[in-house]
């Protein structure tokens, strides 16, 4: 071991300190770390929850309402959620049935038609988009709904110009379950099949 002769570092005195050195430490320091630390990350997850619901459009912000207003979403993507269940009424339903006089697919128009599956058929929505696309219909897409416990097949529509439209649809497919509902926000026409859609 090779030792090093002696210098002025070796000869340390018990006076004051000099130079850098740790103070003494304050009680509950820790605690004030994990708050800022517990709030950063409440921030940044609300933040988070935020953008995604953006995002996934379950909340819309309009002009006029002064915030935020949620809304159920239903899109044309393969599996939509909608903010009911389908095959029962939408808690914001607005009227349960549609005139008597359906519409053609001449009136149709720009109105958009989307095909829900509430079923656990597969297939279903294919098999009665074909059968209105045969009719006549412009259906914009198709896929499942939020839910597969549907029993009944039921045509919502958004605006009450689009029930004579929404009435022939339905006519189209055999059934004269119409209602008026904003459940769907994402299309004019929504019709969700239920079991009793044989195809």
């Amino acid at each position: 071991m090779t030792r090093f002769p002696r210098d002025r570092f070796d000869d340390v005195t018990d006076g004051p300190r000099v130079g850098a050195h740790r103070g003494a430490t304050r009680r509950g320091g820790g605690w004030v770390v994990f708050a800022w630390a517990a709030l950063a990350t409440g921030v940044l997850v609300g933040v988070g929850v935020l953008v995604l619901a953006l995002a996934n459009g379950s909340v819309q912000f309009t002009e006029g309402s002064g915030g935020a207003s949620s809304a159920p979403s239903s899109s044309a993507s393969p599996t939509p959620s909608s903010g009911a269940a389908a095959g029962s009424e939408p808690s914001d339903q607005a009227s349960t049935e549609a005139p008597a006089a359906g519409g053609s697919p001449t009136d149709q128009g720009s109105t958009t038609l989307v095909v829900l599956n509430g079923t656990s058929t597969t297939g279903l929505a294919a098999n009665a988009s074909s059968k209105l696309a045969g009719a006549g219909w412009k259906v914009t897409s198709t896929g499942d709904a939020g839910t597969t416990g549907s029993t009944q097949t039921i045509v919502y529509y958004q605006q009450a110009s689009q029930a004579a439209v929404a009435q022939g649809i339905a006519k189209s497919l055999g059934t004269s379950a119409v209602q008026q509902s904003s459940a769907f926000p994402n299309a004019d026409v929504s019709v969700v099949l239920g079991a009793d859609f044989t195809g």
